[in-house]
This record gives structure tokens, C-alpha cells and sequence, in this order.
């Protein structure tokens, strides 16, 4: 049986964008016994304490041995079935419970290492259950589909687990016997080696080197000084010696990072070829039922569509003032803004932003912001970045390291629109339906950015301040649709060779990186050699290959999305929005491409792509009116 569990587990982080307005966090870290409960969360909602947590721990090990006791029973009939599927229910919510109660809390104080302990011990459990129930999905075939059909419009009491049951079935072609899906769930831990070596050579064992500035000053260029770099010093000469020096570090090591992809790359060809899948891409896709087309249709149509990359690049050029523009000159602010946003005004820009969703989204909105769910400020030990984590039962959860800041406003729209999709799609599904996919999962937190940004846009008249909003919505296009396609693009690539019996050395990753990069920035960037190494850094290659890709149809879908909502006639309006809405309630009870086209969206088709790629020549057209009448 598929562990469903397998990616909600994973926190949805927010995709990183470039600061627009370079404001300096208003806020510094903080107590966390200091900040009022209203801003931190209460996990009370999950366990009462960590006793009823261990308790927890032993109903999971108790539910998996009487799971495994139903070994043999499933060709009985569909009360067998049922009974299995409604264990298998009961498993799940508990598992949203005892993962999240660890993982949340060693979240805002990674240095507690008994919650980490625990944390490792739940994921122990989990690794156990995989095993233990290898055998259901190869037996559950063993029934005829045509028999299982038959129970299916028999049993009523079978009709919510009617989806995943054709699933197994569709999918059936590339699932194994009981003893090779039992082979594969054995070697699940192991598969992950790559990715853990990964993690320890980028974050423990790297030396990040230190830089003399013009200035004067030294710097060690870890990842958090670097972009404040690049971010703040606006001499060209330090940002080119600091870029060169950090990627540098990667480049140190290069030919283990590329013996390491090249593991993950073998991994894998290995699985997609004990699956009976084609290519690797197959093999990815083949989970949604998302058509090979998607990725093709959305990698070609952004190469042809990089005018308005290009042309937003040689804005920025102009406007810096500079002679050659490079890729470290990409997170330098055009203008500074000393505007501040503290937490509430942006809770209540957000709340405003929505309101075109109705009353029923809004009302739900304000409940969820209400507190105890949202753990806004950055305190000591608190892991860094942004999430929304849902609870089965109990409800979302987001994490924020708030600091007053036009890009924190954004980041706490973005969750936001996560959570409430966790919320819509909880109150509307039943459990086995309530997971939705990856694929559909950011259309509703760039959704909600979008909205931001017209609200925001509709409160000001001051140039400058209209400027940042564009430009932050034009970074968050570079940054979330095209450099995630060229990601997706270099993955492609490099799989291929690997499915070929192709040599994937360190010099052929740093040729096909920077091939692929020149062609999605054409001359309007100088791309340096020392760029090349870019691929060693990208975490997602090692963590979860074939992922990226979703960001930017998700983008290019909530595009279209928007468009309809905001455009035509009021009548159109409202059944589009009526649509979207669905979407969000549908959780996982159909395929995601299937979600999509109900709710207005085909990604198949160019004209889809298209629509993101109009929306930033658009945006640029707009921010070179803006910046004409800033003095």
C-alpha cells in the first residue's frame, strides 16, 4: 500500500524570492517566553503532553501489527477491503499526530535534542509500518478488477475509497510481487543515502571562506551572510569576489557532489526500471498521472518565452547603472524603502486581499489567524524560513521568522494560502481524499500572493512603493517560474544521460548547467565560469529530483486562474471563482491534472504556459512607467 503520507509529512516551504525593497528586519530575535501566546503555537490541539504522545506511539505499533494480521483476507470480499482501508484511515491520523507533535516543536528550538531524539524514533516507526504493509497492495490485485468493480457499486460504505481503489489498479502495470515490493521498502532508508550525504557535506563539513572587502571588512560567506551581501554592498567588485568565493566552496568538493548525483540520478533509473517505466521522468509523473507533455510542453514554451526574462534583466541593469550585469548583481534592490509592516497590518492587508473568495473563505481565513496556529517571530534556535504543516483533525499549523519586512508580508500570504487549502480541503474530503498533491498545492498560495499584490497595488498612488510591489511579483516570477523550469530542464537532461549509459562526470554537470542557464538568460547576463558549479548548491537535485517543475505550473497555473476570477463579466467572474474554490475543497479525489482542467486549467497547452510568461512582460511594462516618475 502507498504510504500516503509520504510528502504531507514534509513541510510546504515557501520558494525563495529576491527582496524588492532591501528593508532591514524591524525586529530582532526575541525571547520566546516573551512573545504573547496569540504568536506562538499550541500544540495542545495535537497531544495534552509528551505521556499521551508515548501513548501514541504505542496504539501506532499496536495498529500496525493488527494491520499486518489482515495478511490473506482481502479476496474474503469487500467487507474485508473495507475493513482494511478504514485501518489504514486510522493509522493515517494518527501518524498526522505523532509526527507533527516532535517535528513542530524541535522546529522552534532545533537545539532540544530530546525532541529530536523523539523526532528520529517517529520516523523508526514509520520505516517499520512501510514494511509491514508491503504486502497489501500486491494482494489487493490479486483481486480481478472486474470483481472489484462489482463491490465497488455493491458496497456503499466502500464509495470514499473508490479512487485510491482504481489507483491501485492503474497503476498496477508497475507494481511489483509481495517479495519485490517488500525488496523496495527494505531499501527505502538506503535510497536515501545520497540524500543525507548530501546534507552533511553542504552543511556540516563545508568551510565557507572568508573575503576582504573593499572596505576593509572581513566576511565568511556562509549562506545567510552571502545574500545579505548581495543584497546590501553595492560595490560590483565585492559581490563578484564574494560569488565567486561561495560557489567556490561547492566547487571544492565538486567531484563528490557530482559522485553523489550521480547516485541519485542511478537510484533513480534503478527503481524506474524495476517499475517498468520508459524514462525516469515516466517514473516521476506516473504517481498524478501527469502526461510526460506537462514538463516537455512547459520546458519548451518558457525557452522561447525568456524576452521578458531578458528584458526585466536589462532593466534592472539600467536602473543599477551598471555596464555588465551578472547573476550576483540579481538580488541588489533598485530603491530602498524604510516602509515597515508589522505583523498585524500585514494579517489584515491578507484578510483584505481574499475578500473576492467570499465570505465562507474569509470567515475560515479569520478563525485560522485568530491564534495558536501561526508561530510568527524569530526567537533563538528556531529553524529559519517559512511553512504551512497540516494536522489531520486538528488543523494547519505555519511557521514564519516575521520581521516587519515587504517580503514577510508576502511569505504570510503565500503559507497562508496553503493552510487555508489544507482547511478547505480537510472540511470537504474525507480522510483518504484529503491529501492533495504537491502538484496543485502551490496554486493556492501564489494564488493568494497575487491578491496581495493587488490589494496593495490598490492602496497607493506613491511610484516608488507601486515600483516594489511590481518588482517583488517580478522577482517572484524569475525566482518561482523560470529559474525552477531551468532547474527542471538541467534534471532532464542529466536523467537522460543517465538512462543512455552516458558518463555523468563533474565537467559534463558543469557544461550542462551552464549551457542550460545561457539559453534562459541570453546575452542580457554575463554568466561567469565559476556558475557553472551552481548545480553542486541546489538542494532539490539531491532531496527530491522531478519536483521543482511543479512550481512553475503551479505559477503558470494560478496565472490563468486569476485572470478568470478578475476579468470578464461579474457572471464569469463568479463561476471561476466558484471553480477555484472547488479546487481547493477536492483535495486528492481526483487526479491533479483532472482538478485543474475542472477548475479552468489545462497544462497541456502552451496558451497555459503563456499566460505567466504575458503576466511578467506585463509587470515590466508597468514597473518601467513607475520608475520613470520616482525623482
Amino acid at each position: 500500500m502507498k504510504n500516503r503520507f509520504a510528502w504531507p509529512l514534509v513541510a510546504l516551504a515557501t520558494a525563495m524570492t529576491v527582496s524588492a525593497s532591501a528593508q532591514t528586519p524591524a525586529t530582532a530575535p526575541r525571547n520566546r517566553a516573551d512573545i504573547p501566546a496569540e504568536f506562538r503555537w499550541d500544540f495542545s490541539a495535537i497531544y495534552p503532553n509528551w505521556d499521551a504522545w508515548e501513548a501514541g506511539m504505542r496504539e501506532m505499533q499496536a495498529k500496525i501489527d493488527a494491520f499486518a494480521a489482515l495478511k490473506g483476507t482481502l479476496n474474503s470480499g469487500p467487507d474485508a477491503v473495507l475493513k482494511a482501508y478504514r485501518a489504514f484511515d486510522e493509522i493515517g491520523k494518527l501518524q498526522y499526530r505523532l509526527y507533527r507533535y516532535p517535528q513542530l516543536q524541535r522546529d522552534v528550538d532545533t537545539r532540544d535534542q530530546a525532541v529530536a531524539g523523539r523526532f528520529q524514533r517517529v520516523g523508526a516507526l514509520f520505516a517499520k509500518f512501510d514494511v509491514a504493509t508491503a504486502w497489501f497492495t500486491p494482494e489487493l490485485l490479486t483481486v480481478p478488477q472486474a470483481t472489484m468493480q462489482r463491490w465497488l457499486e455493491q458496497t456503499e460504505a466502500l464509495g470514499p475509497y473508490r479512487f485510491p481503489i482504481l489507483e491501485v489498479y492503474r497503476r498496477a502495470a508497475h507494481t511489483l510481487d509481495e517479495k519485490g515490493e517488500r525488496l523496495l521498502s527494505l531499501a527505502g532508508r538506503f535510497a536515501d543515502t545520497p540524500r543525507e550525504a548530501y546534507a552533511e557535506l553542504s552543511t556540516s563539513d563545508i568551510k565557507f571562506p572568508s573575503v576582504t572587502l573593499s572596505d576593509g571588512r572581513s566576511v565568511t560567506l556562509s549562506p545567510a551572510n552571502y545574500f545579505a551581501l548581495l543584497e546590501n554592498n553595492r560595490n560590483q567588485a565585492d559581490r563578484a569576489k564574494a560569488a565567486a568565493a561561495h560557489v567556490g566552496a561547492y566547487a571544492a568538493t565538486a567531484h563528490t557532489y557530482a559522485a553523489l548525483y550521480n547516485s541519485v540520478l542511478q537510484r533513480d533509473w534503478f527503481i524506474a526500471q524495476a517499475r517498468n517505466f520508459p524514462t525516469t521522468l515516466d517514473a516521476a509523473l506516473h504517481a498524478n498521472a501527469v502526461p510526460r507533455e506537462v514538463v516537455e510542453t512547459l520546458i519548451e514554451a518558457t525557452r522561447a518565452g525568456t524576452a521578458p526574462l531578458q528584458r526585466y534583466l536589462r532593466l534592472r541593469k539600467k536602473l543599477l547603472g551598471l555596464d555588465t550585469y551578472h547573476p550576483y548583481d540579481g538580488s541588489l534592490p533598485l530603491y530602498r524603502s524604510d516602509q515597515s509592516y508589522p505583523y498585524e497590518t500585514a494579517r489584515n492587508l491578507a484578510l483584505a486581499s481574499v475578500a473576492p473568495l467570499g465570505e465562507e473563505y474569509g470567515s475560515r481565513y479569520r478563525r485560522f489567524v485568530g491564534g495558536g496556529r501561526i508561530d510568527v517571530y524569530e526567537t533563538p534556535g528556531k529553524r529559519s524560513g517559512a511553512y504551512s504543516a497540516g494536522v489531520y483533525g486538528v488543523g494547519p499549523y505555519l511557521l514564519l521568522n516575521y520581521n516587519d519586512t515587504l517580503d514577510s508580508v508576502f511569505t504570510f500570504a503565500h503559507e497562508a494560502g496553503h493552510a487555508m487549502h489544507t482547511v478547505l480541503s480537510s472540511e470537504n474530503q474525507p480522510f483518504v481524499t484529503s491529501d492533495y498533491t504537491i502538484f496543485v498545492a502551490e496554486v493556492a498560495s501564489t494564488t493568494n500572493e497575487r491578491f496581495l499584490l493587488e490589494e496593495m497595488l490598490r492602496r497607493t498612488s506613491d511610484p516608488k512603493e507601486r515600483f516594489l510591489l511590481l518588482q517583488h511579483a517580478a522577482d517572484s516570477i524569475v525566482n518561482t517560474y523560470y529559474t525552477q523550469v531551468m532547474f527542471a530542464d538541467f534534471e532532464l537532461q542529466v536523467h537522460k544521460l543517465v538512462e543512455r549509459d552516458q558518463p555523468v562526470t563533474t565537467d559534463v554537470l558543469r557544461k550542462v548547467y551552464a549551457d542550460t542557464a545561457r539559453s534562459y538568460y541570453g546575452d542580457a547576463v554575463v554568466f561567469d565560469d565559476f556558475y557553472a558549479n551552481t548545480w553542486a548548491r541546489i538542494s532539490h537535485f539531491y532531496n527530491a529530483p522531478y519536483y521543482v517543475y511543479q512550481y512553475a505550473t503551479c505559477f503558470a497555473s494560478s496565472a490563468q486562474l486569476f485572470r478568470a476570477m478578475t476579468s470578464g463579466t461579474p457572471q464569469a467572474r463568479k463561476a471561476a471563482t466558484e471553480r477555484y474554490l472547488t479546487l481547493l475543497k477536492s483535495g486528492g479525489n481526483d487526479h491533479p491534472m483532472a482538478q485543474l482542467k475542472k477548475a479552468g486549467v489545462d497544462l497541456t497547452q502552451r496558451a497555459t504556459i503563456q499566460s505567466v510568461i504575458d503576466q511578467l512582460d506585463a509587470l515590466v511594462t508597468q514597473m518601467e512607467a513607475e520608475s520613470a516618475k520616482i525623482r
